[in-house]
């Protein structure tokens, strides 16, 4: 997974990777940016997008409300 990767594909199959990786790989956001050499601006807006944001408490994107 790269960022040019991430960036051709479907925002949604996106958010399903990235929230995989949060839960098998990653304690935290920056831990997967670093991991990934991810761009938080870019991924935050990415899933913005589609109507989404990080929460910090459960370390997954969930939907904004």
């Amino acid at each position: 997974m790269d960022a040019v990767q991430l960036g051709r594909m479907d925002p949604h199959m996106v958010l399903s990777i990235i929230n995989e990786k949060l839960r098998l790989e990653c304690d935290s956001l920056d831990v997967l940016l670093a991991r990934y050499d991810l761009d938080a601006g870019h991924l935050n807006a990415r899933m913005a997008q589609i109507g989404y944001h990080y929460d910090v408490h459960s370390n997954q994107f969930k939907p904004n409300t």
